[in-house]
């Protein structure tokens, strides 16, 4: 299956619209995995084995793995949930963007050496910068859109031509890039208006919507301003609140909970 039907059957068949986000920081391991070198695959493997049930996808976060040298225990990962999970589909958040030989050089590593079904891609160096990762009709690009972190207004909401970029940048993608249907979009859940606003200009291309849990943005409001006709369109993306749900042996079955938690609360809204 391409991304956008695995993920159209998870949202469909799974009844989810939970993410789970996947940026390990050992310092917040529970104590059993103190002195272990493979923890951070062990750790991340636990989480995925206890939240699948509850996942639309997965979305490892590369910088947290490359900081400790863990790039083949990311690699693994993808391959673990691919074999242990199939039909889950699995995001590198890498928000990559940089001239066409380098991009090539970068869906290289997002989809032969990590084999991600998704990649985050930076759109600010034009359309040449990701059409490498557009090409491969077979996998996503997550778009950045409205990012949910607090300076994104900086550079995001400044008036083009008498609207926000980001309304630019979403019109774009969805009318000029989107060509094999695999294009995503990224939007916070910090800014529930945008959402809505977002969703009017780009009709059913998804969202994957960083910002509840630890970030505090609501999830009814990101629910009613952003899902689609059918109430899907959404991957609700959540990493700290699920992964650090508890810190001691209760580890896994406490993120479990916590992503169950989340989409219930989803659900209730859609």
């Amino acid at each position: 299956m391409s991304f956008m039907q695995a993920l159209r059957q998870r949202w469909q068949q799974a009844g989810t619209l939970v993410c789970v986000g996947l940026d390990p920081e050992p310092a917040k391991f529970p104590a059993r995995f103190a002195g272990d070198a493979d923890a951070v695959f062990a750790f991340n493997r636990d989480i995925i084995d206890a939240t699948a049930e509850y996942a639309c996808a997965f979305k490892p976060q590369i910088a947290h793995f490359a900081a400790l040298g863990a790039e083949d225990a990311l690699a693994r990962l993808v391959a673990y949930a691919h074999a242990n999970h199939p039909g889950i589909p699995v995001i590198l958040d890498s928000k990559r963007g940089d001239i066409g030989s380098t991009a090539q050089h970068y869906v290289t590593e997002a989809f032969d050496r990590y084999g991600a079904d998704a990649v985050t891609a930076n759109p600010y160096l034009g359309r040449d910068s990701v059409q490498p990762f557009l090409d491969r009709a077979d996998r996503g690009v997550v778009v950045l859109c409205r990012t949910s972190n607090p300076g994104a207004g900086d550079l995001q909401d400044l008036d083009v031509a008498g609207r926000p970029l980001y309304q630019h940048v979403a019109e774009k993608v969805a009318r000029e890039w989107n060509g094999h249907g695999n294009c995503a979009l990224v939007v916070g859940a910090t800014w529930p208006s945008q959402l809505r606003e977002v969703r009017a200009i780009v009709g059913e291309v998804p969202f994957l919507v960083p910002g509840v849990g630890a970030q505090g943005g609501d999830v009814e409001a990101v629910v009613t301003n952003a899902k689609t006709a059918d109430g899907t369109g959404l991957m609700i993306s959540s990493s700290r609140a699920i992964l650090y749900a508890s810190n001691a042996d209760d580890y896994a079955a406490a993120s479990a909970a916590a992503a169950k938690s989340l989409r219930d609360e989803v659900n209730r809204y859609r």
